[in-house]
């Protein structure tokens, strides 16, 4: 970081305004977590933007923000507290105007349970999270004798009236997005990569991946204005794929789709038949312990409901975990930033039962991973809710005075012995 009042590196040798210059860990934190949570917007206002929705005021905070962590001198602890929390906002008003977006185009998301595995036949998997690529891919291989798959957090693509009417787009592939390596090692089509959620590929499938949009990888090819003609012409001339059931996943459950069942939810709330919900869900990745989000899935009793949203699920969605009086218990509101889907559900809920969130039988247990993780963290934090559980570690750019206020003031908490935990929540 740079001082200007002694115009050297902060903390240098000529350097003695130790505080002013940036080193206050505070400050510090708090510019960092503003930084990834400007990130996370982004990614969704891209994807907005692509689908020809903005928002000026988004805009306008995101120019705000950056602004604000660029100079090192008159640092205010509660500014940045409260900007920190906007960006929560910004994130949620971000979220929803994805959400219309995709709404719009593709239809509002009504349940669907997917074929999970492959197909006979030459096979393209689709990864990342750009819809509008997706339905381009679907357009230009129909009639080709093509089949089209999802991963990772193209799953809920499923969902959308728009996308599947396409019969060629025949199931999921796979899991999360840091298994690719291993999964893609094992697919004998093409790939197709639409964000950045990317590993960087083997030798043995190098030739067969293609990237679009946003995303790029060294040594892989990347295509321009959606023009898919070489990954369809690389999936036709690769080994094709053999029947391969692992078994079917569920999604879709927007939240028109689960507040038309609200009548009946509250009804079994009520009789005693829904006793909680659990939130288990966000970004995956590959660092031990990430296992505790799985087990604490299987540890949520029989009388629970599990509201999840992007690629944490695959941890667990694969496990069939019934009904409840018809209701699913897993409730798959689609990719990180359906969250949006999950917190409409909650505080719908809430109305519902004349409560505050934080007062529903409903307990947050997040994955988090990357800056998109960190936005919706902030949402949850803007909204108010409390006792969320967070993991599998605690970020590493928050400062001990940081964390002592998000305890203080919303009692957030790591991530633990599932156990303990679960008993914990369960009260």
């Amino acid at each position: 970081m740079f001082c200007y009042q002694c115009e050297q590196a902060a903390g240098g040798t000529g350097c003695t305004k130790v505080g002013v210059c940036g080193k206050d860990p505070d400050i510090q934190s708090l510019q960092d977590t503003l930084i990834f949570g400007l990130k996370g917007i982004a990614a969704y206002a891209y994807h907005s933007k692509e689908l020809g929705k903005s928002d000026p005021e988004v805009d306008a905070f995101m120019h705000e923000a950056l602004f604000a962590t660029l100079t090192n001198v008159d640092f205010d602890l509660k500014r940045y507290i409260d900007l920190v929390l906007k960006a929560g906002k910004m994130n949620l008003k971000t979220m929803e105007m994805l959400n219309d977006a995709h709404v719009e185009r593709f239809g509002a998301p009504t349940p669907a349970e997917v074929f999970a595995g492959t197909k006979p036949g030459p096979g393209i998997v689709v990864t990342g999270h750009d819809l509008l690529d997706l339905i381009e891919l679907l357009k230009q291989t129909e009639g080709k004798g093509i089949n089209i798959y999802t991963h990772g957090e193209m799953l809920p693509s499923h969902g959308y009236p728009e996308l599947r009417k396409y019969k060629h787009l025949v199931g999921h592939y796979g899991t999360a997005w840091q298994n690719q390596r291993k999964e893609f090692d094992e697919f004998s089509g093409a790939m197709l990569i639409t964000t950045n959620c990317v590993m960087i590929p083997k030798e043995s499938y190098k030739d067969r991946m293609f990237t679009c949009g946003i995303a790029g990888v060294a040594g892989v090819e990347h295509l321009e204005g959606r023009d898919f003609s070489k990954v369809i012409d690389k999936a036709l001339k690769s080994e094709p794929l053999k029947e391969n059931k692992v078994g079917t996943l569920n999604t879709g459950f927007h939240y028109t789709a689960v507040l038309g069942l609200a009548d009946k939810i509250i009804d079994a709330v009520k009789a005693g038949k829904i006793k909680r919900f659990f939130f288990i869900g966000g970004c995956d990745g590959a660092k031990p312990g990430r296992n505790y989000f799985s087990k604490i899935a299987e540890l949520v009793p029989q009388d629970c409901v599990i509201l999840t949203a992007a690629c944490g699920k695959f941890r667990f969605n694969y496990n069939d975990f019934g009904t409840i009086d018809g209701i699913p218990r897993l409730v798959d509101t689609g990719q990180c930033n359906d969250c949006y889907s999950a917190v409409k559900i909650a505080l719908a809920l809430a109305e519902a039962f004349k409560c505050s969130v934080n007062d529903l039988p409903l307990s947050f247990v997040v994955s988090w991973y990357e800056q998109k993780a960190v936005a919706i963290l902030l949402t949850l934090l803007h909204l108010g809710v409390k006792n969320i559980r967070l993991g599998p570690s605690l970020p590493a750019f928050v400062s001990p005075n940081v964390l002592n206020f998000l305890v203080e003031n919303y009692n957030i908490m790591p991530t633990g012995d599932p156990e303990k935990d679960m008993a914990d929540m369960l009260g």
